[in-house]
């Protein structure tokens, strides 16, 4: 291999260091040191953003902090173009298949026999290279596929996949708007999987879904006794997201403060952990998404506007489904082939009425819905054919004014019967959908704030997440 090759030694000992260096330097390689695994971890982090990896990295076993077999493991898992070899002076079997086990190719004791050295080098660039034709693959193969679960052929998505794709290998923010259910989560995560952090983590939150108090320690973590109930040091989405992708969904939700201390983040890349004054440094790559129309919410000045300027740097927004009427039949077969595997059951499909209800149905609770109604129907269909009876009541109805009149009793169509004739039922069942409109009605009030409709519904937030998931509005 040629001088181009970089190898990191990662030891405390200047003289291992040194003598290190001189022999990988003879054999080719162009060698960098580092005291420690925290110095390592930032060099590693900086070959990487400058498209220039490492190509190998020896890791001392016992190293200040964080040690070898730690540093090994997270090579292994963020740094994947690099290959990890321990080098330690008190070798046993067990610390041997430890580090095997945590990633490392090879492992060396102290002293250090020249040719073993050379054998594990050779087999470390083997090992690399084999790595670098692995990942090419992946992101060829990537490349040739579309956006995983992410179905449709209306023009609309097909500038959502046309931006996908430009997006994901760079660095840029990305802003997505939309109704909640549309697949924001599945665009986040297909950004992921086609950028060249695709090995790193990737952490989703929604801002919404955490009271206010949690949500700091949430996203930047807490030192023990930091406050009340706060035992022990607890590690953040953002570092959990580290050299990664992090995806905040619900932005629109955030408090004043909260947007302060977010909009710092992104311009530095650092923060402190709840309780603490130590900052600590990330590499994320950030993906946030609103249900509500931002430049309305800057306008009302409930949102800073310089946070919006720094996230909106590429933005995507999502129709909602009763826009892209054409996609659901493709929508419905695919979620039915889904839920069939799972439930053991074998479907030919919609029958052409079926499919007339579900395409005249506006899905307020958009993609989502549509998943929860194909599964729901298929569970309860008698026959391989999903049939218009298989269908919820308001879904009959094809409007949410069918709601009302299906939820206390009354025939959702005539078909042989007297409009306003009274179907049999417990008053359980009669009651659930004027349930779901008066929901749906607070949530749309409140600019689909989960927190917000729980409390003005006099329910806590557990008891609407659970009712959201019953009804097929969203998840809980």
């Amino acid at each position: 291999m040629g001088s181009e090759q970089r190898i990191l030694i990662v030891d405390d000992d200047p003289l291992v260091s040194e003598s290190l260096a001189e022999f990988c330097a003879r054999e080719g390689l162009a060698p960098e040191v580092a005291p420690s695994a925290e110095e390592a971890i930032r060099l590693l982090r900086e070959g990487d953003a400058a498209g220039s990896a490492f190509a190998i990295a020896i890791c001392d076993l016992s190293l200040p902090g964080m040690d070898g077999l730690e540093l090994a493991r997270e090579i292994a898992r963020s740094h994947t173009r690099t290959a990890p070899i321990i080098l330690t002076g008190y070798g046993t079997i067990e610390s041997a298949v430890a580090a095997l086990r945590h990633g490392a190719v090879d492992y060396l004791t102290k002293p250090l026999i020249d040719a073993e050295l050379r054998i594990a080098l050779e087999r470390a660039k083997r090992c690399q290279t084999l790595l670098a034709e692995n990942t090419s693959l992946r992101t060829r193969l990537k490349r040739k596929a579309s956006p995983e679960g992410i179905i449709g052929a209306d023009p609309r998505m097909a500038r959502v996949y046309e931006l996908v794709e430009a997006v994901a290998p760079s660095k840029s923010t990305v802003l997505m708007t939309g109704e909640s259910g549309t697949g924001k989560s599945l665009i986040a995560s297909a950004i992921h999987e086609r950028s060249t952090r695709a090995d790193g983590p990737y952490v989703e939150i929604s801002c919404g879904s955490i009271p206010e108090t949690l949500l700091e320690s949430e996203l930047f973590g807490h030192v023990k006794g930091a406050f009340t109930g706060a035992h022990a040091d607890k590690k953040g989405r953002f570092l959990a997201a580290n050299g990664g992708t992090l995806f905040l969904d619900e932005i629109n939700s955030a408090s004043p403060g909260m947007q302060l201390k977010l909009l710092r983040v992104l311009q530095e890349r650092r923060f402190e952990p709840v309780g603490s004054s130590e900052t600590t440094e990330v590499d994320v790559r950030v993906i946030l998404a609103s249900n509500q129309p931002l430049e309305e919410l800057v306008a009302a000045g409930t949102f800073r506007q310089d946070l919006y300027y720094r996230i909106n740097v590429v933005k995507i927004e999502l129709p909602p489904l009763r826009d892209r009427r054409a996609d659901i039949p493709t929508l419905a077969e695919h979620f039915l082939a889904a839920h069939a595997d799972e439930l053991g059951k074998t479907f030919a499909g919609f029958t052409p009425e079926a499919s007339e209800c579900l395409s005249r149905y506006p899905f307020p609770g958009n993609v989502r819905e549509l998943e929860n109604i194909v599964e729901r129907a298929a569970v309860l269909a008698k026959g391989q054919t999903i049939e218009r009876r298989d269908l919820p009541p308001h879904v009959l109805e094809g409007d949410d004014r069918g709601l009302m009149r299906a939820s206390i009793g009354y025939a959702p169509e005539p078909e042989g019967s007297e409009p306003g004739e009274w179907i049999p039922q417990t008053l359980g069942d009669a009651l659930r959908t004027p349930e779901r409109r008066i929901i749906l009605q607070a949530l749309r009030a409140n600019a689909w704030n989960r927190q917000k409709t729980a409390d003005d519904l006099g329910i806590n937030r557990t008891t609407l997440y659970n009712k959201l998931k019953q009804y097929g509005i969203a998840d809980a």
